[in-house]
C-alpha cells in the first residue's frame, strides 16, 4: 500500500497546485481536507486526487488532521501542509522511507523542512526537522494549534530521519497577514491552556507535561507580533519548568527569547544567557546570539570572538550566522571602531551580501588612520 499524503486547507488557491504537482510524481495516496474554502482550493485540488473531503472548521488543527488522516487507504500516512513543496526525491530515498515505514510502525518519521520568507526586505532562510510520517493504528494528534503527533498508547517514541526535504513559504507573509496569524494562534493557545488549568501564577512543578510547549508557541506568537515584552514574558514562564535542554523546542525558546530580549532592549538582560552557555553554546546558531547580546551591551571585543565562534560552524539552522551574517557584524565592530581595514576585510568575507556591500560602497577607499 503506498504512502498516504493528508494535507489539510483552507484558501490555498495560492499553493494547493503546486505542493501537490510536487508530490504527484512519486505514487503518493494523495488526501485534501478542506476546511471551509472561498477560493478555488477544492477545485483546483480534483485535479490531482478524487479524494478531496470537506470538513467543517471547529478552531482544532488537530481534528482536522485526524479527519484526513482518518480517510488514508492504508496505514502509513504523512501529514503536509499546503504550503509545503516537496523537493526532488531519489529514488534510493524513496525506497528507503517505504521501508522504514513498514519496518518501524512504532516510530515516526521526520522530513526537513526550509523556512525561506522575507524580513525588512531581506531574504532569509532556517531549517529545522518535523515529526510528519506515522502508523495512523499507533498514533494521533493532539491539541487545538501547534498540534502534536502523539502516541496511542501514550508515553515517548523513537524518531527517525528521512530524505524528503520541503520548501515552506508559510512564513513569507505581510504585516497584516502575521498580526491576524498571530491574533488567531494567541487566541486558540490560550484556550489550550485553559483547557489545562494552567494558572500564571502557580510555581512550575517538573517538566509541566503540556504547559512549557504551549507557552514557547504563545511566546512566538508574541514575537511574531512584534510584541517582544509580552514573548519574554511567556518564554520566561515556559523556561521556568525542568525541561530537556536537548529538545528542539526548547533550543528555540531560549534563543527566541533572547532576540525578544534584545529587541525589546533588555540588552543587559540577556547578559544572563552566559550562565546558560555550557547546556546551549555548542551551536552557531547560540554563538551568534551571544554576538548580539555582547554587541549590544558594548564589549566588542567578546561579541567579535563569538561570531568568529559561530563562523567556525559549517552547520546552523539559521541561514548566514555562521558566513555572511557573522561576518558582516564583526565589519559593523570594528567600523564603529575606525578600524576600516579590518572591516573592510569582513565585509568583503560576506561576498554578495547587500548591506555588506553598500558598506563597502559607502565608505570606498576609505583606510584606519595610522597610529
Amino acid at each position: 500500500m503506498p504512502l498516504s499524503v493528508c494535507i489539510i486547507t483552507k484558501d490555498e488557491e495560492q499553493n494547493i497546485a503546486r505542493c501537490l504537482e510536487c508530490l504527484a510524481p512519486y505514487g503518493f495516496e494523495l488526501i485534501v481536507a478542506d476546511t471551509g474554502s472561498s477560493d478555488r482550493t477544492k477545485e483546483i485540488a480534483l485535479r490531482y486526487t478524487d479524494k478531496v473531503y470537506e470538513f467543517p472548521w471547529c478552531d482544532d488543527f488537530a481534528a482536522a488532521k485526524n479527519f484526513a488522516v482518518s480517510k488514508a487507504s492504508g496505514d502509513a500516512v504523512m501529514v503536509v501542509d499546503a504550503d509545503e513543496f516537496l523537493e526532488p526525491v531519489e529514488e534510493e530515498a524513496l525506497r528507503k522511507l517505504h521501508r522504514m515505514t513498514e519496518e518501524r510502525p512504532e516510530a515516526v518519521g521526520r522530513i526537513y523542512r526550509r523556512n525561506i520568507f522575507r524580513r525588512d526586505g531581506e531574504y532569509r532562510e532556517n531549517d529545522e526537522w518535523i515529526n510528519r510520517i506515522f502508523s495512523k493504528k499507533r498514533f494521533f494528534y493532539e491539541g487545538r494549534i501547534h498540534e502534536q503527533i502523539t502516541a496511542r498508547e501514550g508515553g515517548d517514541y523513537e524518531t527517525y530521519r528521512t530524505g524528503l526535504s520541503f520548501v515552506h513559504t508559510g512564513y513569507d507573509l505581510s504585516w497584516e497577514q502575521r498580526k491576524e496569524k498571530a491574533a488567531r494562534n494567541i487566541r486558540l493557545l490560550e484556550q489550550e491552556l485553559d483547557c489545562l488549568g494552567y494558572e500564571a501564577d502557580e510555581q512550575p512543578a517538573g517538566d509541566g507535561g503540556q504547559a512549557p510547549y504551549l507557552l514557547y508557541q504563545l511566546g512566538k506568537s508574541y514575537y511574531m507580533a512584534k510584541d517582544y515584552e509580552q514573548a519574554c514574558l511567556w518564554f520566561s514562564r515556559g523556561l521556568s519548568y525542568d525541561l530537556e535542554p536537548k529538545l528542539e523546542y526548547v533550543i528555540d525558546m531560549v534563543e527566541t527569547y533572547g532576540y525578544a530580549l534584545i529587541n525589546s532592549g533588555q540588552a543587559q538582560t540577556a547578559l544572563l544567557f552566559e550562565s546558560i552557555y555550557d547546556e546551549f553554546g555548542s551551536s552557531a546558531d547560540f554563538q551568534f546570539l551571544m554576538g548580539l547580546i555582547y554587541m549590544n551591551n558594548e564589549r566588542f571585543a567578546d561579541a567579535v570572538a563569538e561570531f568568529l565562534k559561530a563562523a567556525g560552524h559549517t552547520e546552523c539552522r539559521g541561514r548566514g550566522v555562521n558566513t555572511y551574517l557573522a561576518y558582516y557584524n564583526i565589519g559593523v565592530i570594528y567600523e564603529c571602531l575606525d578600524k576600516w581595514e579590518e572591516a573592510e576585510e569582513f565585509y568583503r568575507k560576506c561576498r554578495d551580501y547587500a548591506p555588506a556591500q553598500a558598506r563597502l560602497n559607502k565608505n570606498g577607499s576609505r583606510r584606519s588612520p595610522v597610529t
